[in-house]
């Protein structure tokens, strides 16, 4: 078993972080799904980024970027998305080598489990 910590940023290993719900656990919030989806992107894992993407706006598969390193999360604001809301927003600041992604992403619950809907790039 590997003690590194998560990618997401987060100091727990990541079995026990996003590993979880990568394997079927649900996310609390909609941070904690965003920070899973960056992990998923990261590990490159297509089945759980298409499960957690709102059937309104799923693509039919997901294109990795074979070049793409990503190097780092940083959660900027967050709006929503706990145990008592329905949606919710992320800004984030993913990095990667080379450069960087900013996005206010949107989620909502779809039969009481957090997914993503979209996102508006950032300057």
């Amino acid at each position: 078993m590997t003690t590194r910590s998560c990618p997401c940023g987060l100091p727990e290993a990541y079995e026990k972080c996003c590993g979880r719900l990568h394997a079927g656990a649900a996310a609390p919030s909609a941070e904690a799904l965003m920070r899973s989806r960056y992990s998923a992107f990261v590990k490159r894992d297509e089945a759980y980024l298409l499960r957690t993407w709102h059937p309104r706006t799923r693509p039919a598969r997901v294109d990795f970027d074979p070049g793409m390193r990503w190097t780092g999360l940083e959660i900027l604001e967050t709006s929503g998305g706990s145990a008592f809301h329905t949606t919710g927003t992320v800004t984030f600041r993913a990095s990667f080598r080379g450069g960087a992604l900013h996005e206010r992403s949107r989620f909502e619950r779809v039969d009481g489990a957090w997914v993503y809907v979209d996102g508006d790039f950032l300057e």
